[in-house]
């Protein structure tokens, strides 16, 4: 069974006001829906925003709460899985961030921004391979891009896929299953060339 990091980074670079939006629910298409617990699918995820979408979050409802360089949105996304907004320092630079907190766990805002700044302090820019794993899915149109079902085998089913090219044909491939080739191949280009960071 695959198990889901604490803190995850979603999406490379700074997601403009539509991905914004696209990446708060990127698993919109998942099967049954709002029938289980899906917190485990949000918490701990997080991506880079502009300041304009930071203020406009900031405007749009009032806060649960603020302190210091992060507030909390008031209409929770699941359970206690609401979205945090961060304004951090980081080398010197003023940055935006949204994440999924999850508020039962006191001081998950204080350790997903501690990991957030860790994970950005890096000195040469990288990805993990799970990095890469997730910006694809955040990327790829709902369209090319789904959940396996009934021609998988029973242990896949329910698990992320996407549509892969090649040699003529297309087909629907596990996520997790994808070449290195493959990775390459769905990454802007500006992004399959970067080293591969192993997770800390």
């Amino acid at each position: 069974m695959n198990t889901v990091p604490p803190f995850r980074k979603i999406y490379q670079g700074v997601a403009d006001r539509r991905q914004m939006f696209r990446l708060f629910d990127r698993h919109a298409q998942r099967p049954h829906r709002w029938q289980n617990d899906d917190s485990a699918l949000f918490a701990g995820e997080w991506f880079e925003i502009g300041r304009s979408e930071h203020d406009y979050m900031l405007d749009i409802l009032p806060p649960l709460w603020m302190r210091g360089e992060m507030f909390a949105l008031g209409e929770f996304l699941t359970g206690s899985i609401t979205s945090v907004f961060y304004t951090l320092r980081i080398d010197g630079k003023m940055r935006y961030f949204h994440a999924y907190c999850d508020l039962s766990k006191a001081r998950s805002p204080v350790e997903l921004r501690d990991a957030i700044v860790g994970r950005e302090s890096r000195p040469v820019t990288a990805m993990t391979h799970e990095e890469r794993l997730e910006h694809i899915w955040s990327a790829t149109h709902d369209e090319y891009r789904g959940y396996a079902g009934e021609r998988f085998l029973p242990e896949h089913r329910g698990r992320r896929a996407v549509l892969v090219y090649g040699r003529g044909r297309t087909e629907l491939k596990l996520l997790d299953d994808l070449t290195d080739e493959e990775i390459a191949a769905k990454l802007p280009v500006h992004l399959r060339h970067l080293p591969t960071k192993a997770a800390a």
